[in-house]
């Protein structure tokens, strides 16, 4: 599948401002156009969709995607997925967003649905081409943000940024024990452009250059500049992965633990870690290095959603707070390792993270929760579910 729409416009994308000038242009000439109906667009969006002389987005969704979305969605109802997708997806919901388009990006209900489409195990299934998608297709998104951010409601409304009193949190493992390393993370997407899937080539380029000059101004960062590993399966399913690896890569201090990662899944993934436990320490390095990168960068943010990310799991405060853990006893049972996990919000991973198996029994443990609170509470329950397994695997 290609880009937004799901299909390739590699060459049409441009910029949200450039589509809105054009949709302005049109709207300017409503009048005249009014009496001519068989005139020419005067205009297309990013997406190549166009737009007619009373300045309105054509609004048809193509038959080819019509076709792959019910055949799809039939494949996904006869299944046995447990994805969240599979559960909000109702019939009822199908109908109604399946002809729908996003106004300035032209995005489907198969550009947001396509990785679950094709990746029956997913946990969740579905992805935001654009800002505007959150909108448009609120009735399949609200629910499963809902679901996944523990009864976040439609009618909800996320907190401001607050990180709180950054000196306020310690060493988990002060003893080196059972906690191998320690990381924090927040994913950014820059103010003005589209998602992953709508992004045109320039602009991966253009984001990468905006990245590099900021954090070579901060001067926190060496030249040293490599690349992370192209996307799975699900981003892949997603078109989060085009013109690989144009305009991707990581900046990173001397010790290597404060990194940017730019256009891996997010625009921005902004990265505190260090071994052993020390939160505190990894948590007050994120905060001053988000805080400074924000004065020079503006993030994408909603009101009611707070900081816009690719990925409906990581809105809010976008914060993923995680240890690299060791805890034999209790892991010896997976299914009550998880379980006990569950009761303070937390979230069990392979070692390598999401779709990982454990690689000597350490797990990646972090926090679920991202929406809702603030970014201080997000690690807080990071911090005080962690504290309790390990009470939990002394006592065993």
């Amino acid at each position: 599948m290609g880009g937004c729409a799901s299909k390739d416009k590699k060459d049409t994308v441009v910029d949200g401002d450039a589509a809105a000038a054009a949709t302005d242009k049109a709207a300017e000439n409503g009048e005249e156009a009014a009496a001519n109906t068989t005139a020419e667009p005067s205009a297309t969006t990013a997406n190549g969709d166009a737009i007619n002389n009373e300045g309105k987005l054509n609004i048809m969704v193509d038959a080819a995607v019509l076709a792959k979305l019910e055949d799809g969605f039939a494949k996904l109802a006869a299944s046995d997925s447990k994805s969240l997708l599979k559960k909000y997806l109702t019939k009822e919901v199908f109908d109604n967003l399946k002809n729908k388009k996003t106004p300035t990006f032209g995005s489907t209900l198969l550009d947001v649905i396509q990785s679950g489409l094709a990746n029956h195990d997913s946990g969740v299934g579905i992805y935001a081409p654009d800002a505007e998608a959150y909108t448009v297709f609120a009735d399949l998104f609200d629910p499963i943000i809902e679901d996944y951010h523990g009864g976040f409601k439609k009618t909800d409304k996320h907190p401001a940024k607050d990180f709180g009193d950054v000196n306020s949190f310690g060493n988990l493992d002060p003893n080196n024990e059972f906690v191998i390393s320690t990381r924090v993370r927040c994913g950014r997407s820059m103010e003005g452009y589209p998602f992953n899937p709508c992004l045109s080539e320039a602009q991966y380029k253009e984001m990468e250059e905006k990245v590099s000059s900021t954090l070579s101004v901060q001067q926190q960062l060496i030249d040293d500049h490599f690349l992370f590993k192209e996307g799975d399966r699900f981003l892949q399913a997603a078109n989060a992965c085009r013109y690989w690896p144009s305009g991707r890569g990581i900046y990173h201090n001397d010790n290597k633990t404060f990194l940017v990662w730019c256009n891996e899944e997010d625009h921005l993934r902004i990265i505190s870690m260090q071994m052993g436990g020390d939160l505190g320490e990894v948590f007050r390095r994120l905060t001053n290095a988000v805080n400074e990168i924000e004065k020079r960068v503006p993030f994408s943010h909603d009101d009611r959603l707070g900081f816009l990310t690719f990925c409906p799991t990581n809105l809010g405060t976008t914060i993923r707070a995680s240890v690299h853990i060791k805890l034999p006893k209790l892991a010896a049972n997976l299914a009550k390792l998880e379980e006990v996990a569950g009761k303070y919000n937390l979230q069990v991973r392979g070692t390598r993270g999401e779709h990982t198996e454990a690689e000597g029994g350490i797990y990646d443990i972090s926090n679920k929760r991202r929406m809702g609170l603030t970014e201080y509470q997000a690690v807080k329950e990071m911090y005080d579910g962690i504290t309790e397994l390990i009470k939990i695997e002394k006592s065993m």
